[in-house]
């Protein structure tokens, strides 16, 4: 068996896999991060909560409407970013005028109400949802054997992640979006509805959420506290890229992903710790995050 710095290849490629598919997680979670806070200015505490919603939707839909992982791809998203949507209508949009702490007093005390209530309901054990069939099995690369679904995890984060970029930073209304945040008055005056459009971008980034936790519903089960345990990793994906980045938030997640992966294989105890790690270092170096603005 061939190795790489006294590590078995199957074992580093094996770890190498699992840090992409936790960086896929990461740059999803903090992509939504980054689109709500870059166009509106939010620190949104309840993405965590949202991401659990996501999987607890994608569980629901099969369990009790027969409707399957394809299905719950298209729908959970729908049904978590209009509750966002709602919430931004009734609760935050209050807040705008204020100090930022405001809204992320507000969104951390929403996170402790959804994931009280799903915990309440249904305890701390993870409930299975088992992977679509046409996406069983693996495929043998000759170095290691890659299961069908990691595989398709990396590509669909990897789509979605540079679509919703390219949208934002190469169209028209990515241009809308951003001139609504520094100008909305000039974007109001040419018949544009911004605080519609606010609330959209909001239900948008909260759905990213959503798909990120159907997603991860297959590899991870559904847990009232799988966003609790993921958001201050993702919180502090989006501080190292650059709080508002959206190119930096998808390239953080993934090389974090990667990092911490790699950290596993050659010194296991600091594995959770890296990326806080790395946090500080950047912020002493460069307080914006690396591809953050002033």
């Amino acid at each position: 068996m061939s190795e790489i710095f006294g590590v078995p290849i199957q074992v580093l490629f094996g770890q190498l896999l699992i840090g992409l598919i936790n960086g896929a997680f990461y740059a999803m979670l903090s992509l939504g991060l980054a689109v709500i806070f870059g166009l509106l200015n939010i620190i949104n505490f309840t993405h965590g909560a949202q991401y659990m919603m996501g999987a607890f939707a994608a569980y629901f839909l099969l369990n009790k409407l027969g409707l399957n992982y394809w299905w719950a791809l298209v729908i959970a998203p729908l049904a978590v970013g209009a509750s966002g949507m709602v919430a931004e209508r009734l609760m935050l949009s209050r807040l705008y005028k204020l100090d930022h702490l405001y809204g992320l007093l507000l969104t951390f005390g929403l996170a402790l109400v959804i994931q009280g209530i799903f915990r309440n309901e249904f305890g701390s054990a993870g409930l299975p949802y088992a992977m679509p069939g046409q996406l069983s099995g693996a495929r043998n690369l000759g170095f290691m054997f890659l299961p069908n679904y990691r595989g398709w995890v990396i590509v669909a984060s990897l789509l979605v992640c540079f679509g919703t970029w390219f949208v934002i930073e190469r169209t028209k209304l990515g241009a809308y979006l951003r001139a609504a945040t520094e100008n909305p008055a000039m974007v109001q005056s040419f018949g544009i509805n911004v605080p519609r459009m606010v609330t959209l971008t909001y239900g948008f980034g909260v759905g990213l959420a959503g798909f990120a936790g159907v997603m991860a519903a297959p590899i991870y089960q559904v847990n009232p506290l799988m966003g609790a345990d993921t958001i201050i990793v993702v919180f502090a994906v989006v501080v190292i890229g650059g709080m508002g980045s959206i190119m930096g938030a998808i390239l953080t997640g993934f090389g974090l992903g990667v990092i911490e992966g790699l950290t596993k294989v050659f010194y296991p105890e600091a594995s959770n710790t890296v990326i806080f790690v790395i946090m500080a270092i950047v912020l002493m170096i460069r307080p914006q995050g690396l591809f953050g603005s002033r």
